[in-house]
């Protein structure tokens, strides 16, 4: 017998000696596959990975949808089933798979929240604490509105990979794929006034107040800190920055490919989101500006 548990041991070590993906996401298709597990056990369903039929994979997904989960938690999951079987077939410790027929629920586009260009400089100009803490406050937030960063790219980020002299950064994305970004005068300001509270070479660039790498945690406190000072609104976070810089970029003319760049973004298709957001500013422009729009 072929015990499920086995092949998903297999699996993550595929990912992540193999395909070199993260620790965190590794970790997530672990999460997704054990649940699957408990699901089989919970149900005296047969463990053994031949057993398992396209019968029993609708059974899991109609467990899950009675747990009222949101479409795009149960697209992952059905992604990590797909994945995982496709990895047993092309190992051939599988003959069919399970998993080919299964169908992605239609998800409704959630268009994703951005701020203003004067909301995003207030929420800047905010963090102008003449301190360590503030200076470290102001270029991590200049950072993730100059190069649209995820918070844990930024997090990621080591004094080495910034090159000053060219002003560019090398950042290490989804699955360690590196990027080459730009960096903007007022992040490279922002950054040597930083680095020049103690003149490290090398190492991570933002530290916690104990002098070890900041975490994902510590930065959306910082974000929330400067967010409560101008009395935005908004429910903003890190990742509302990165929504911002593309937003912003596509407003004033960037094309779609380089923003797709920029970002990291391995389809295009995750990138034309922000051309939703921008159509409602050309359709103000158009209403405004031509003589037969009104």
């Amino acid at each position: 017998m072929a015990l499920l548990n086995y092949y998903v041991g297999r699996f993550l070590n595929y990912l992540e000696i193999e395909r070199n993906y993260s620790a965190l996401t590794v970790s997530s298709y672990g999460k997704d596959l054990r649940e699957f597990e408990s699901f089989l056990k919970t149900n005296s369903q047969e463990e053994d990975i031949a057993a398992i039929d396209y019968l029993t994979l609708r059974k899991y997904l109609l467990a899950l949808s009675e747990k009222k989960l949101n479409k795009l938690s149960v697209s992952r999951k059905i992604s990590t089933l797909k994945s995982f079987f496709k990895f047993l077939i092309r190992s051939k410790y599988l003959k069919t798979n399970p998993a080919a027929s299964l169908i992605y629920p239609k998800r409704e586009k959630k268009l994703p929240e951005f701020l203003s260009e004067s909301e995003v400089c207030a929420v800047l100009d905010a963090a102008y604490e003449k301190n360590a803490s503030g200076r470290r406050d102001r270029s991590i937030m200049e950072l993730l509105y100059g190069t649209g960063v995820r918070i844990s790219e930024l997090v990621g980020l080591n004094i080495e990979d910034i090159d000053f002299l060219s002003s560019v950064v090398v950042i290490r994305g989804k699955g360690k794929k590196e990027r080459l970004l730009p960096l903007g005068s007022k992040a490279l300001v922002a950054l040597r006034e930083y680095l020049a509270e103690d003149a490290r070479k090398e190492g991570p660039v933002f530290l916690s107040k104990r002098k070890s790498r900041i975490t994902d945690r510590a930065v959306r406190s910082i974000v929330k800190k400067y967010i409560r000072t101008v009395a935005l609104s908004k429910k903003v976070s890190p990742h509302t920055f990165r929504h911002s810089f593309a937003t912003h970029m596509l407003n004033r003319g960037a094309d779609l490919r380089t923003v797709q760049e920029l970002l990291g973004h391995a389809s295009i298709s995750t990138t034309q989101v922000y051309t939703h957001l921008t159509t409602d500013r050309l359709k103000q422009i158009y209403q405004r500006a031509h003589p037969r729009a009104q």
